[in-house]
């Protein structure tokens, strides 16, 4: 009885192990769309729900700055910086989930190239949604700045994982 209970948590564990890749690429699919509904939250903020947000941690970098160094920077600015930084960086995740969920060793070329249409996809349908939120404007900007962080997420993961998986050789 104790024998068979061994085999049966074994026989358990390779049905378990044999099943993970498709269970991790299902969890970084997940992940995926979760990313998006966090973008697409943000994105139906009205522009005051948005405003406040930003001018939030605009205050508190501007606090940080202020204290480090006397330098000399305009709010505004610094909100704008904010503002867009937050496009680049939200993206920049969005890349690296895309890119992880696709990746496959011998097809890696196409997976960058489909990684990078589905976050401009996004980042576009992002902006055109954003037409639709009061106060919010879609902008052609915003579009080449999240793109431009997908892109680079994209390839610093590619840049690493070609680096790790050359190494392990």
């Amino acid at each position: 009885m104790v024998q068979k209970s061994k085999e049966l948590k074994s026989d358990t564990w390779m049905i378990i192990m044999s099943d993970q890749p498709n269970k991790i690429k299902w969890v970084s699919w997940v992940l995926v769309f979760v990313w998006m509904g966090v973008i697409f939250y943000f994105s139906h903020q009205t522009a005051s729900e948005s405003s406040e947000l930003s001018s939030g941690v605009m205050n508190v970098i501007f606090n940080i700055i202020s204290f480090i160094s006397p330098v000399d920077i305009s709010k505004d600015f610094l909100h704008f910086l904010v503002r867009k930084g937050a496009h680049f960086t939200v993206y920049f995740v969005l890349g690296v989930l895309i890119i992880h969920a696709l990746f496959r060793r011998v097809h890696w070329k196409r997976d960058v190239i489909f990684a990078t249409t589905i976050s401009i996809l996004y980042a576009i349908s992002d902006e055109v949604h954003q037409l639709f939120i009061p106060g919010r404007s879609g902008e052609v900007r915003d579009v080449f700045i999240d793109s431009g962080g997908a892109i680079v997420g994209i390839i610093l993961y590619v840049l690493i994982k070609l680096f790790l998986l050359k190494r392990n050789r």
